[in-house]
C-alpha cells in the first residue's frame, strides 16, 4: 500500500513537489528550530504523537482521563483490527527484505514461494479478544492484505531483476522496497515521546506516510505534520510532503485512496497549537468537559456517560476564567 503507482508518482513529481518548492515554509515552523518559540515546548509534559493528532473526542477529554485520572479502558474492536492490519503489513514488508538478504538474488524462486504464504502471527495474539466470529473475519481480511502486498512486492522484485542482471541483495532491497516501516523517532525536542513510531517513510520522495483503516478526517493531517516536524528536528532536512493512505475492504478486495498533501505553515501551526493546548490541559489538570456529540464507540464513553445516557454523572470541572 505504500508503493506509488506510475500515475501517483507523476502527479507527485509534476505537481506537489514543485509546488512545495514554491511555497516556502516559515523558518520558525521548521522542526530544527525546536529550541525557540513557537516550537519550544511550554510545559514539561511528554505526549505521544497520536495524543496530539487525535481529535476523535471533540473536547479531548479522552486524553484528560487517560493522563490525569489514569483511566485506561481496553481498546475497542476497531482499534484492535487497525493494529492487526498494520502489523500484518509491517510483517510482510520486513519478511520480504529478510528473504532477499537470506536467499540472495539466486534464491529468487524461494523468495517468491515464501512470500505467498501468509504469516498471521500478529492476529493470533488477539484471538481471545475478537471471539471466534471476529477472528475468522479478521483472518480473511489479513489474508487479503497479505495477498495484495505480496503480489506488489513480487512484481517489483521481478521488475528490477529483469532490468539489472548484476544487481546485489542490498541494492535490490533499496530499489524494490524503498520504504522504512515503523521508523522509530525521538520526539523529545518537541515535547513528544522519545519512542515515536512512524508508519512509513520513503527516501526516494522524502515523504511521511500514514495508513488508516477508517473514514477520512481533516485532522489526520496532523499526524504527518507531527512526524515531519520530528524528522526535521532530528535530521535537519526539510520534509514538505505527506501522504495519508485510506484502505477499505469491499467484499474480497481492498480499495485504496491516497491523500497527498503539503505539510505547510497552516498544518504545522495547527499541530503546535494542539500540542500546547493538550500539554496545558495535562499540566494544569484542566477537565475540558464531555462532548455533546461523542461517539458511542469511544473507549471512554462509559466513563463520561456512566448510565448510558446524557443525563447522569457529575459535570466535570471546567477551566476557570
Amino acid at each position: 500500500m505504500y508503493f506509488l503507482t506510475e500515475e501517483e508518482r507523476k502527479r507527485l513529481l509534476k505537481g506537489l513537489i514543485p509546488k512545495s518548492r514554491q511555497n516556502e515554509v516559515n523558518e520558525d515552523l521548521r522542526g530544527w528550530n525546536w529550541h525557540r518559540p513557537p516550537l519550544e515546548p511550554l510545559y514539561d509534559v511528554k505526549l505521544a504523537l497520536y495524543e496530539v493528532a487525535s481529535r476523535y473526542c471533540p473536547t479531548g477529554r479522552d486524553l484528560f482521563l487517560r493522563r490525569v485520572h489514569k483511566v485506561k479502558p481496553p481498546p475497542n474492536k476497531a482499534m484492535v483490527l487497525g493494529s492487526v492490519f498494520h502489523d500484518t503489513l509491517v510483517t510482510i514488508m520486513v519478511r520480504a527484505k529478510k528473504l532477499i538478504y537470506e536467499k540472495g538474488v539466486a534464491g529468487y524462486q524461494e523468495i517468491v514461494q515464501a512470500l505467498r504464504e501468509p504469516d498471521l502471527a500478529p492476529l493470533e495474539r488477539h484471538r481471545a479478544s475478537l471471539g471466534d466470529e471476529g477472528f475468522e473475519e479478521a483472518m480473511r481480511r489479513c489474508r487479503i492484505i497479505w495477498e495484495f502486498e505480496a503480489a506488489r512486492i513480487i512484481a517489483r522484485v521481478q521488475e528490477y531483476l529483469a532490468k539489472q542482471p548484476h544487481i546485489g541483495e542490498d541494492s535490490l532491497v533499496s530499489l524494490a522496497i524503498p520504504v522504512v516501516v515503523e521508523q522509530k523517532l525521538d520526539g523529545s525536542f518537541l515535547g513528544l515521546s522519545a519512542n515515536l513510531s512512524a508508519d512509513a517513510f520513503t527516501f526516494s520522495e522524502p515523504m511521511v506516510l500514514d495508513l488508516k483503516f477508517g473514514e477520512r478526517r481533516p485532522f489526520h493531517r496532523l499526524t504527518t505534520a507531527g512526524y515531519a516536524l520530528v524528522m526535521e528536528a532530528l535530521h535537519e532536512y526539510p520534509i514538505n510532503v505527506g501522504c495519508l493512505i485510506y484502505a477499505e475492504f469491499r467484499e474480497d478486495r481492498l480499495v485504496i485512496s491516497k491523500d497527498f498533501h503539503l505539510i505547510d505553515d497552516e498544518v504545522r501551526q495547527w499541530f503546535i497549537e494542539e500540542r500546547d493546548e493538550k500539554m496545558r490541559m495535562i499540566a494544569e489538570e484542566i477537565d475540558p468537559g464531555r462532548a455533546d456529540d461523542c461517539r458511542p464507540a469511544c473507549p471512554y464513553h462509559a466513563t463520561c456517560w456512566p448510565s448510558d445516557g446524557r443525563s447522569p454523572g457529575p459535570r466535570p470541572r471546567r477551566p476557570g476564567p
